[in-house]
């Protein structure tokens, strides 16, 4: 069983960055392709980024320019670099893992925007 656990989440004000990290169990990451999700307060949870096992990269609208999903396969680890955040970025983030269909997620880590 894959386990994920996210972290690097926090409190900070508009316009500043944050760098969540997900680290992945097993021997299989680099065969998974990998996302960040978030889900705000009476929200559904939605796509963040995805990136494949090719190193394929797939951003939401309102993250473009701004947010950038990275893969370290040697540490079986995945990034989401987010810069000049908004308050409407306020919401917990999930990693996600996908292999053959199957999908794995972390518990979550909390990002709040906030002056």
């Amino acid at each position: 069983q894959v386990q994920l656990v996210e972290s690097g989440g926090g409190l900070v004000q508009p316009g500043g960055s944050l760098r969540l990290s997900c680290a992945v169990s097993g021997s299989i990451f680099s065969i998974m392709n990998m996302g960040w999700y978030r889900q705000a307060p009476g929200k559904q949870r939605e796509l963040v980024a995805d990136i494949s096992i090719s190193g394929i990269t797939n951003y939401a609208d309102s993250v473009k320019g701004r947010f950038t999903i990275s893969r370290d396969n040697a540490k079986n680890t995945v990034y989401l670099q987010m810069n000049s955040l908004k308050p409407e970025d306020t919401a917990v983030y999930y990693c996600n893992a996908r292999l053959s269909g199957m999908d794995s997620w972390g518990k979550g880590t909390l990002v709040i925007v906030s002056p």
